[in-house]
């Protein structure tokens, strides 16, 4: 047994689930600023490099929500409800999986951005990840339950800007002269992006449930 399991196997099981999620939201922190980087970089060359590193970082998500719901099949007694549990690492994952699935499409498509529609999009997700990090390392003590109340309630307006960003954009796309190709290559990227939004809103509702059922 490796020095890392026999103090897993020590450490109280609430700081096991509560240091897997906050390790999930830091890696996601870090997602979040590479790919608002990245969109901010004029070099579409070092653009796309930083966009593919974030495959890293979503392997790396995928590796401690695997462990969480490890952890969850180990132990009986629980600081949450399992199912909340469940639906936390879940919700949390699919942020990564759909920054990286977006990451994808704009190396991919290479689009021609001429509205700045994804650096703005991606300073919406970025802001959206840094308030669910902050609600899940709240979520240790639950003492500041206005913060977190604040920060969920931050995403669900981040998320109302998303969907005004897509739709300001769409009706800019479907009235220029744009080719039908790209025009369905830019609403893939933009709806895939809003999507992320939508899965930090997903993530915010669970954490409100929680504090709401515990609190």
């Amino acid at each position: 047994m490796s020095f890392d399991s026999v103090l897993k196997f020590f450490l109280p099981k609430d700081r096991i689930f509560y240091s897997l999620f906050e390790e999930v939201t830091t890696t996601l922190v870090q997602m979040g600023n590479v790919f608002k980087s990245a969109l901010q970089e004029e070099d579409l060359s070092k653009r796309d490099a930083m966009l593919r590193t974030l495959e890293d970082y979503e392997h790396k998500n995928d590796e401690t929500t695997h462990r969480i719901f490890i952890e969850l099949g180990r132990n009986f007694i629980t600081p949450l409800d399992r199912e909340d549990i469940h639906y936390l690492a879940t919700s949390l994952d699919d942020i990564a999986d759909y920054i990286w699935g977006a990451a994808k499409r704009i190396v991919n498509y290479q689009i021609d951005d001429r509205y700045n529609t994804l650096p703005a999009f991606a300073e919406i997700i970025s802001k959206s990840i840094t308030a669910i990090n902050t609600t899940v390392y709240a979520l240790r003590d639950m003492k500041d339950l206005r913060a977190i109340t604040a920060a969920c309630v931050m995403v669900n307006s981040l998320e109302n800007d998303a969907d005004d960003l897509l739709d300001s954009t769409m009706l800019k796309l479907f009235s220029s002269s744009i080719s039908a190709v790209e025009l369905i290559k830019q609403k893939d990227i933009y709806q895939m992006l809003e999507t992320v939004t939508d899965k930090c809103e997903d993530a915010a509702n669970v954490v409100e449930s929680i504090i709401i059922k515990y609190s």
